[in-house]
Parts: C-alpha cells; sequence; structure tokens
C-alpha cells in the first residue's frame, strides 16, 4: 500500500529526517545506533548481564530522540527536560565508562565481550560530549533568562 501525501506517516518521516540534521539528532541518534551495537555484542558473549546498561540506555536515547523530534518538551512543562537529559547522558557515560573497562580488561578469551567493552568506550566519549553539549546549553540558557523574584 502506497503512501499518500495526506498519510500522517509523510509528517512524522519528515521531521525525523530534519531532526537527524540537527547536532542533538545526530548524537541522539549515533547513542542509538551505538547502544543496539553494544547490545548485541555482549548478547553474543560468554556473559550477557553487561547488555542490560546497552537496553536502558538505548531505550531513554529513543525517549528522548522522540520527545525532542516530535516537539513534545514544549508541550509537556512539567518536566525540566534538558536537566532531565543532561543526567540520562552524564549517567549514561558513567556507566557505558565502567562497564567497559571490567569487560575490556577481564574480557580474555571473550572476542564479543572484548569488542563490546570497546563500542562502550566510543558510547562513553559520546555520552560524555552529549553531557558537555547539554550543559552548555544549561549554562547559556542561565544567563539570557532573568531569574524570577516572585512578586
Amino acid at each position: 500500500m502506497a503512501e499518500t501525501e495526506g498519510s500522517p506517516f509523510v509528517g512524522c518521516l519528515e521531521k525525523l529526517k530534519s531532526y537527524v540534521r540537527t547536532r542533538k539528532g545526530t548524537i541522539l541518534a549515533a547513542e542509538i545506533i551505538l547502544s543496539f551495537i553494544i547490545l548485541i555484542c555482549y548478547a553474543a558473549s560468554m556473559y550477557g548481564g553487561y547488555s542490560a546498561v546497552a537496553i536502558c540506555e538505548m531505550v531513554f536515547a529513543i525517549i528522548f530522540f522522540v520527545v525532542f523530534m516530535m516537539e513534545l518538551d514544549k508541550q509537556f512543562l512539567v518536566v525540566n527536560w534538558l536537566w532531565s537529559d543532561f543526567i540520562r547522558a552524564a549517567i549514561g557515560a558513567a556507566l557505558y565508562l565502567i562497564t567497559s573497562l571490567i569487560c575490556v580488561i577481564g574480557g580474555a578469551g571473550d572476542g564479543a565481550r572484548i569488542a563490546g567493552g570497546v563500542f562502550g568506550l566510543l558510547a562513553g566519549i559520546l555520552f560524555a560530549y552529549d553531557s558537555y553539549t547539554i550543559f552548555m546549553d544549561i549554562k547559556s540558557n542561565r544567563q539570557h533568562t532573568a531569574a524570577p523574584t516572585g512578586r
């Protein structure tokens, strides 16, 4: 069945294409893809328990990707999306770096575990870069907005 111009999927696909071209969209898409690769590596290794980090971070990255792509962050003002995304990225960076170092150091004889650890180190760096860019956005937003006085 061919999609027509009136299909709601066409608008969603256009939003997807335009959001992936932004810096934040590219970072989130790379986090999702890298987490999926790490998930495959850890699932193929003898110690599959490390895949929990990859699953959680991939799911959280997908949620934030959809929220920012569909501009739901401007509709749901109850959640501070910048700080939530910063906390997600900072925790993701720490967890990936810790688990990846454990896998690379202790993964002798398990190639899939070592490969997952190497990709995890790359993901840790990517998540840390994402944390840095979010922190710079938070810092620049604080300097441009006045503090409420409560009067």
